[in-house]
Formats: structure tokens, sequence, C-alpha cells
């Protein structure tokens, strides 16, 4: 068994891939065979595997969720009642519910068994940037 935290830093909404860390913490595990798990210890980002070979691919993403669920100065989300902090966090909130915030990858010959265009991404659905936590588990 080993863990680590990650500081994964954001600019903004988007798609940040960290394959390569969570690839290096695995190798450097020197775990051959069991289970890995990504957990996020925030509330307003999510997790997500997803193809990261065409940039397309987040862009559509990113689009698709902010017309889902678009700010909460949008006239569509008048409804919302949370709006302390800013026009973002309700809608970032409802954004990382309908995602994840863990991710569990089998490791199997001492490797990620990922999909040959999978990749791993933090989900950042707030406006301004943050440092955000992973902690990364393997056993």
């Amino acid at each position: 068994m080993r863990q680590t935290i990650l500081s994964v830093p954001t600019a903004g909404p988007g798609l940040y891939e960290f394959t390569d860390r969570v690839e290096s913490f695995v190798d450097e595990a020197g775990l051959v065979a069991g289970l890995l798990t990504v957990f996020v210890r925030h509330t307003s980002c999510s997790l997500i595997i997803q193809e990261n070979a065409d940039a397309d691919v987040k862009r559509d993403l990113e689009t698709f969720f902010s017309r889902l669920v678009p700010l909460s100065d949008d006239p569509s989300m008048a409804w919302i009642v949370h709006r302390l902090e800013g026009p973002d966090d309700m809608p970032a909130h409802i954004k990382a519910a309908l995602t994840q915030t863990s991710i569990g990858i089998p490791v199997m010959n001492g490797r990620l068994v990922l999909g040959t265009w999978q990749g791993v991404y933090l989900f950042e659905h707030r406006v301004r940037p943050h440092r955000r936590e992973v902690v990364l588990h393997v056993a």
C-alpha cells in the first residue's frame, strides 16, 4: 500500500490531464497488481477518464457542461439559492455531482490498465485559478 497527495494547479474551467504523474506514482510504488484509487478533495471540481488524443474532445466536453449548467447569473439558473461564493460556485457543485470525485483504475503488470487513448483528468468547474489536491492510493 502507498499513498500521496498531488497538487494540480488550474487556471479556470477545463480539463487538466495528469496521467503522467499518476503513472509515475504507480511505477514508484512497485505494485505489480492491484487497484489505484484517485480521489479529489474538493466539491467544485471532479475527476474523469477521457480521451487524450484529440483536443476537440476536451473542447466539446467543456462546451457541453457549460451549456448544460451555465453560471447562476444566466436567466435559466434563476432558481439557484446558493450564491454566496459567486455565480460559478453552485453550478460547479452541480457539475461535480454529475461526474465523480473518485476513480478506481486497475494495475496489472505494474502499469495502469487504461485504454490506448484514455487519460486521467481533473475537471475544474470554477472560474478562478485553484490548486486542487488529488489523493492517490494503491493497494
